[in-house]
């Protein structure tokens, strides 16, 4: 995210973002350009690794264009998923505490209705050859299209309060009693006084 030799941000190109998540397709353009809007607000601040933080609210293919973009990984503890089905990206400076909020005014569909159509079909079990030709220059142009598109246009930008999450921890591991297997102290459960693990926990509940 940052070039240190010369002190300021620089926006990866798209081709990394390709070469990352394996093809060209209209979710990593959303991701890359929500990425790149947040950078080029945020990157006064300089915040540098872990002191930039990114929430997504999906799990789609726009998140690995945001992880290769701003260098948020789950791994790092910048990277912050939230399991809400919507295409909204906020992105936090923990340096000085700014913060960018980015929600997708239209859907992939609203953008190009003939896209829809010819996915249905390339997606169908009587699909052609020439549909899939067809679905992949529909999708690389569509992918172009979000690229080149004003930024107002394609998301809603706002600043926004956010409460920033506590910096990631380094959790004890402990070994659960019925498998054996280890598992994050914080992220186990007490069974009969014995830890265990989530999948091996037998979760009682009277509703």
């Amino acid at each position: 995210m940052e070039d240190l030799n010369k002190g300021e941000f620089v926006i990866v190109p798209f081709s990394d973002v390709t070469k990352f998540h394996g093809h060209v397709c209209p979710g990593t353009a959303i991701g890359y350009r929500a990425a790149e809007i947040a950078i080029k607000d945020l990157s006064s601040s300089r915040a540098i690794d872990e002191e930039f933080m990114a929430i997504v609210e999906n799990d789609s293919c726009s998140v690995d264009a945001i992880q290769v973009v701003t260098g948020c990984t789950f791994g790092k503890g910048n990277l912050i998923f939230r399991d809400h089905g919507k295409h909204i990206y906020s992105f936090i400076n923990r340096n000085t505490g700014n913060t960018l909020r980015v929600s997708l005014k239209k859907g992939i569909d609203e953008m190009d209705p003939e896209f829809a159509n010819i996915r249905e079909k390339a997606f169908s079990g009587s699909t052609t050859e020439e549909d899939k030709i067809e679905f992949e220059k529909q999708k690389n142009e569509l992918s172009q299209y979000i690229l080149d598109m004003p930024a107002n246009e394609l998301f809603k930008i706002e600043t926004v309060e956010i409460e920033i999450p506590e910096e990631a921890r380094i959790f004890q591991s402990v070994k659960c009693a019925k498998c054996g297997e280890l598992v994050a102290e914080h992220r186990a459960r007490v069974e009969n006084n014995n830890f265990v693990c989530i999948p091996c926990f037998d979760d009682y509940s009277r509703t």
